[in-house]
């Protein structure tokens, strides 16, 4: 068996998915995309399979990875990586389809039957967020996530830091003591307020406190 083909779709507004086939049909799925920059992945994942993908068997897939990341002498990075995991993904669609297993038999098996999920409220806009933090606690949800600033608002001044505060706060006592809430900056924070926003927020009891600064 061997790798005959692939394709790779853009879908609205930033997610790009990989379809690779082989020449006895099977097809595996991944997504190797960075927000903002699925045109660029796209380049590199079209790389990876016209200067060496294409003809290889699809199953060895360790060796294909170590290959693909050891491969050139620049190594790692957000736009290399996420070409190599989409591409990580779809072969072990392929070898679950071919082995006729899902792929967490392939990666050891299941380890629980049940998982906790948190329900996202939103945040952007302030004026309905705790109001719908409210609604997903009443549909049975027992953690959520928002943001705490408007879009594109950097948290840079003690005002922001405690208009951030006073947006946990709200979702807290629309939502009570028994729910967790975490909140996602998405990398907004200045670096001079991260620390104060931190101290400031354990008021509310964050469930965690997700991207403060960019990666």
């Amino acid at each position: 068996m061997e790798i005959a083909d692939y394709e790779l779709f853009q879908v609205p507004p930033r997610w790009l998915f990989l379809r690779v086939e082989t020449d006895t049909g099977l097809v595996g799925w991944g997504e190797p995309v960075v927000e903002g920059r699925a045109r660029t992945v796209e380049t590199a994942v079209e790389e990876l399979f016209e200067t060496y993908l294409l003809g290889e068997d699809p199953l060895r897939i360790e060796d294909h990875w170590q290959t693909m990341y050891r491969g050139g002498f620049y190594r790692g990075g957000p736009v290399l990586m996420s070409a190599i995991a989409g591409v990580d993904q779809a072969l072990w669609d392929v070898s679950g389809k071919h082995l006729g297993v899902p792929v967490y038999e392939l990666l050891g098996g299941p380890a629980r039957e049940r998982m906790r999920v948190y329900q996202w409220v939103g945040g952007d806009r302030p004026t309905d967020v705790a109001e719908q933090a409210a609604e997903q606690v009443e549909a049975g949800f027992t953690a959520l996530k928002m943001n705490a600033t408007p879009e594109m608002r950097r948290v840079d001044t003690p005002a922001a830091v405690e208009a951030a505060v006073d947006r946990l706060g709200a979702v807290r006592e629309a939502v009570g003591d028994e729910v967790d809430i975490g909140v996602d900056f998405h990398g907004r924070v200045a670096k001079s307020q991260a620390k104060k926003l931190a101290a400031a927020l354990e008021v509310h009891d964050p469930f965690f406190v997700e991207e403060p600064v960019p990666p």
